[in-house]
């Protein structure tokens, strides 16, 4: 099974870090590690480019349980967080298909003068959302001063980021089946691939 359920985000609501974690690899991470099997061959076919999976294992993590769980995408066969990357993950509120670059990237300049070129592209997405802080459940819409304030900020704040994609609560046509979500996923990094 590809697509998350009610089964999934129910892991969210789980008292302490060991059972927490004991559902999330049971229930969540299965999907997570499918998924990543079936996107790194689907965005190296699109892209050209080799990408691998990285399935959170949430291994620092000593007493507080996670917020949220993920598979995330790059070029680099041995970590994600240190150039732009491809996510999907989910918060107990909502599943996330994420394309961008977070606060660890040496690449964040770079890649805020990318997003600056392609504004129209950005701002043309519909239905999708920019993210500040991957950590945080907190999304916004994408619109014309907001982007540029968020753009500047990756650009020049040390801890800097912003995502962009789609958020799907639960009950979205999306999550109703494993051929939606597939469709509906290939759709949504078939539009982000264009802000690389």
């Amino acid at each position: 099974m590809y697509h998350f359920t009610d089964e999934d985000f129910k892991v969210f609501e789980i008292e302490g870090l060991e059972n927490r974690m004991t559902a999330l690899i049971e229930t969540t991470r299965p999907k997570l590690e499918k998924l990543g099997d079936y996107f790194s061959d689907f965005l190296t076919a699109q892209t050209g480019e080799t990408y691998y999976p990285h399935v959170a294992k949430h291994l620092r993590r000593t007493t507080n349980p996670p917020d949220d769980t993920w598979v995330a995408f790059s070029t680099h066969k041995r970590g994600y967080k240190m150039l732009p990357h491809f996510q999907i993950g989910l918060f107990g509120s909502h599943v996330f298909v994420l394309y961008g670059v977070i606060y660890e990237s040496p690449e964040k300049e770079g890649v805020a003068e990318t997003f600056m070129k392609k504004e129209q592209t950005i701002l043309a997405l519909d239905d999708f959302i920019m993210k500040r802080d991957h950590m945080k459940e907190a999304s916004e819409a994408i619109e014309e001063e907001a982007l540029r304030d968020n753009l500047l900020r990756l650009k020049n704040v040390k801890k800097g980021e912003l995502l962009f994609g789609k958020r799907y609560e639960p009950g979205h046509p999306a999550l109703q089946s494993d051929q939606a979500f597939l469709q509906e996923v290939e759709d949504t990094f078939l539009k982000l691939i264009e802000l690389r």
